[in-house]
Protein backbone atom coordinates (compact mmCIF):
# COMPACT_ATOMS: atom_id res chain seq x y z
CA UNK A 1 0.00 0.00 0.00
CA UNK A 2 1.30 3.38 -1.32
CA UNK A 3 1.20 6.74 1.13
CA UNK A 4 0.52 9.83 -0.30
CA UNK A 5 2.18 12.92 0.82
CA UNK A 6 0.16 15.63 1.01
CA UNK A 7 1.40 19.30 0.15
CA UNK A 8 0.16 21.24 4.01
CA UNK A 9 0.63 24.95 4.16
CA UNK A 10 2.96 24.85 6.75
CA UNK A 11 1.85 28.45 8.09
CA UNK A 12 -1.53 27.83 8.16
CA UNK A 13 -2.15 26.75 11.90
CA UNK A 14 -0.71 29.95 13.01
CA UNK A 15 -2.20 32.18 10.79
CA UNK A 16 -5.84 30.61 12.06
CA UNK A 17 -4.50 30.94 15.70
CA UNK A 18 -3.47 35.33 14.54
CA UNK A 19 -6.93 35.58 13.03
CA UNK A 20 -8.73 34.07 16.23
CA UNK A 21 -6.60 36.54 18.26
CA UNK A 22 -7.18 39.80 16.17
CA UNK A 23 -10.75 38.95 16.78
CA UNK A 24 -10.29 38.69 20.11
CA UNK A 25 -12.41 35.46 20.92
CA UNK A 26 -11.79 32.24 22.43
CA UNK A 27 -11.65 28.82 20.95
CA UNK A 28 -15.27 28.30 21.51
CA UNK A 29 -16.18 31.93 20.42
CA UNK A 30 -14.30 31.37 17.17
CA UNK A 31 -16.56 28.28 16.65
CA UNK A 32 -19.28 29.95 16.87
CA UNK A 33 -18.04 32.75 14.35
CA UNK A 34 -17.82 29.98 12.28
CA UNK A 35 -20.66 28.09 12.47
CA UNK A 36 -19.15 25.26 12.27
CA UNK A 37 -20.71 22.37 14.51
CA UNK A 38 -17.90 20.11 15.65
CA UNK A 39 -16.42 18.45 19.12
CA UNK A 40 -14.79 20.66 21.70
CA UNK A 41 -10.96 21.22 20.40
CA UNK A 42 -11.11 21.13 16.60
CA UNK A 43 -10.03 24.93 16.78
CA UNK A 44 -7.10 24.07 18.95
CA UNK A 45 -6.43 21.18 16.45
CA UNK A 46 -6.55 23.57 13.22
CA UNK A 47 -3.91 26.07 15.49
CA UNK A 48 -2.13 23.33 16.15
CA UNK A 49 -1.55 21.53 12.91
CA UNK A 50 -2.66 18.74 14.17
CA UNK A 51 -6.15 18.89 11.62
CA UNK A 52 -6.68 20.91 8.61
CA UNK A 53 -9.84 22.86 8.13
CA UNK A 54 -11.72 22.16 4.69
CA UNK A 55 -11.64 24.88 2.35
CA UNK A 56 -15.45 26.61 3.36
CA UNK A 57 -14.01 26.69 6.87
CA UNK A 58 -10.54 28.51 5.55
CA UNK A 59 -12.53 30.75 3.46
CA UNK A 60 -15.18 31.66 6.60
CA UNK A 61 -11.98 32.32 8.63
CA UNK A 62 -10.64 34.67 5.60
CA UNK A 63 -14.03 36.72 5.13
CA UNK A 64 -14.01 37.12 9.36
CA UNK A 65 -10.47 38.84 9.29
CA UNK A 66 -10.95 40.45 5.97
CA UNK A 67 -8.34 38.71 4.20
CA UNK A 68 -7.99 37.25 0.59
CA UNK A 69 -8.45 33.49 1.36
CA UNK A 70 -4.76 32.96 -0.53
CA UNK A 71 -3.19 35.36 2.76
CA UNK A 72 -4.10 32.03 4.64
CA UNK A 73 -2.96 29.32 2.71
CA UNK A 74 0.39 30.73 1.14
CA UNK A 75 3.28 30.08 3.55
CA UNK A 76 4.84 33.13 1.74
CA UNK A 77 2.65 36.04 2.84
CA UNK A 78 2.56 37.20 6.11
CA UNK A 79 -0.97 37.95 7.43
CA UNK A 80 -1.31 42.05 7.64
CA UNK A 81 -4.54 43.30 9.93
Amino acid sequence: MTSRVHDRPQCLGAKLRAVRHHLGVSQTGMMRLLKIDCCYGRISEFERGKRQPNILTILRYARLAGLPMDDLVDDEVELKF
